[in-house]
C-alpha cells in the first residue's frame, strides 16, 4: 500500500466508467472535505486500491472487466475496506450478490447528494467504532467473542471479519438469547436511517453462517425468528 501522505480527510476511491458520475460523486466528496482518486474500469481500480491506503471504495457493477463485483471479491479477499457499490439496475438480485460478496451498502442510479454523503459517513462510522467495551468475552459452545480486542474465534481458529460484520455479531452478541427485529439490527447496525433493507440482514447474516457455524445450513448460532429477526443462542 502507498503513503498516506499529506490527505485532506478521509480517503474514497471511485470507481465508474461514466466521467459524469466521477466527477459529480468526486465533487461532492471534496465539497466536504474528502481526498478523492478515481478509476474507470476494474483493473485500475485494483491498482489504486493495492497502491494507496484508502477509507471507503464506491464502485459501479458496471463497468469494463473485471467487473464491479468480481472487483469487490478480489478486494475483499485482502481487505475490510468498505465498499459501496453503485448500479443503475437496482434489482434485488443485484443487491444481494453485492452484499453476499462483502459490499457494506448499495446505492441505485440516479442517487441525491445528501443520500450519497449519509451512506458515505454511515460506512465510515461503523469502520471507525473501536468497538472497546467493558464487557467480559462472550463464549457459547466453540465462538468466542472477545469485545475488547475486536477478536472473535470459531472451531478453533480466529475468524476474519469486516467492520459490518463484526458490528452485527457484536450487536447480536451483546443481546444473546434476545430476539432482535429486523429495524433494530438495521439501525443498530447500519445506522439510524436504514430500516426497511431486510436482504442487508439476509445477506450479512448468510455471510457470517458461512465463517462461524460448523454448519451454516443448519446454524447452532445465528438462529432465525421467522417474520421478526434473528438471535444469538446462549449456549450450544
Amino acid at each position: 500500500m502507498g503513503n498516506r501522505g499529506a490527505k485532506k480527510g478521509p480517503r474514497v476511491l471511485v470507481v465508474d466508467d461514466e466521467p459524469e458520475t466521477i466527477k459529480y460523486v468526486g465533487a461532492n466528496l471534496r465539497a466536504r472535505g474528502y481526498d478523492v482518486l478515481s478509476a474507470s474500469d476494474g483493473r485500475s481500480a485494483l491498482k489504486a486500491a493495492s497502491e494507496n491506503v484508502v477509507d471507503l471504495i464506491i464502485l459501479d457493477i458496471m463497468i469494463p472487466g473485471p467487473d464491479g463485483f468480481e472487483v469487490c471479491q478480489a478486494i475483499r479477499r485482502l481487505s475490510d475496506v468498505p465498499i459501496i457499490m453503485l448500479s443503475a439496475r437496482g434489482q434485488e438480485k443485484d443487491i444481494v450478490r453485492a452484499l453476499d460478496l462483502g459490499a457494506d451498502d448499495y446505492l441505485t442510479k440516479p442517487f441525491g447528494v445528501e443520500e450519497m454523503l449519509a451512506r458515505v459517513r454511515s460506512v465510515l462510522r461503523r469502520r471507525s467504532q473501536t468497538g472497546v467495551m467493558l464487557r467480559a468475552p462472550l463464549v457459547v459452545g466453540e465462538l468466542s467473542i472477545d469485545f475488547a480486542a475486536r477478536r472473535v474465534t470459531a472451531q478453533g481458529g480466529e475468524v476474519r471479519l469486516t467492520p459490518t460484520e463484526y458490528g452485527l455479531l457484536a450487536h447480536l452478541a451483546i443481546n444473546a438469547g434476545r430476539v432482535l427485529t429486523h429495524r433494530a439490527l438495521l439501525q443498530a447496525v447500519w445506522g439510524p436511517e436504514y430500516g426497511d433493507e431486510t436482504e442487508y440482514l439476509w445477506a450479512y447474516v448468510r455471510r457470517l453462517r458461512r465463517k462461524i457455524e460448523p454448519d451454516p445450513s443448519n446454524p447452532i448460532y445465528i438462529l432465525t425468528e421467522p417474520g421478526v429477526g434473528y438471535y444469538l443462542q446462549r449456549t450450544a
